[in-house]
């Protein structure tokens, strides 16, 4: 899937550049293989709609008038802290004959019959992972297949991934993708509901009691003199 971007040239520069998200641009910056940054601005609704199909595991033809199109990669975005919209945007620009290095998601297809079958519950270790690829090779997303899962002591780990040509995964091999917990026992869900209930204000730890019964022995004796 090929994925398009648009950009002008900004020419407003620091706290000036705030005034373009209420006209609906988000100010931007590309940089990449030692040129010149780039200050640019981007259409906001353009820019999420790509932002959620593209992420920023993906290539992006970014377009720019009076320029040649570039490939880039969305390397960091800034959101604002109460809208939760993006403020401020990194576009790494990249060459077609260089390997990079891309954080991309983990997507978890299939079903594990531990979880259907058995009541499981799929514990998921590790949402994305670290790939080495030129750019051309670059995977949107690396798939796991839960059916492997049949029972709780089945997991998947970096290890197992059959990474696509060309793709080098750079995780720890050793490192846990996915498991699936057993359900808890009636005797374990007892416990927990009953610990639900306890009042915490009527326990004394054994410290407390020891010096509680020390105090008491002592003004006994004191009593008794």
């Amino acid at each position: 899937m090929t994925y398009s971007l648009t950009a002008a040239i900004r020419s407003a520069t620091g706290r000036r550049a705030k005034t373009l998200l209420a006209d609906n641009k988000v100010p931007a910056v590309m940089y990449g293989h030692g040129s010149e940054a780039s200050n640019l601005e981007l259409n906001a609704g353009e820019f999420r709609r790509i932002l959620k199909t593209a992420g920023t595991s993906a290539l992006i033809d970014l377009e720019l008038e009076g320029k040649p199109m570039q490939k880039v990669l969305i390397k960091e975005v800034q959101v604002d802290p109460i809208t939760m919209e993006p403020a401020h945007v990194d576009l790494y620009q990249i060459r077609m004959d260089e390997e990079l290095e891309v954080e991309v998601p983990v997507k978890l297809i299939g079903e594990s019959s531990a979880v259907k079958g058995l009541g499981g519950t799929l514990v998921q270790s590790l949402d994305e992972v670290t790939v080495k690829c030129l750019p051309g090779d670059l995977p949107h997303a690396i798939e796991i297949d839960l059916a492997v899962l049949a029972t709780f002591e089945d997991s998947i780990a970096v290890g197992d991934i059959v990474a696509p040509k060309g793709v080098t995964i750079m995780n720890d091999p050793n490192s846990t993708i996915a498991t699936v917990e057993a359900p808890l026992t009636e005797e374990q869900q007892k416990k927990l509901e009953e610990g639900e209930t306890v009042d915490v204000s009527a326990i004394k730890t054994e410290a407390e009691e020891k010096k509680a019964a020390e105090e008491a022995k002592a003004a006994e004796e004191a009593k008794a003199e």
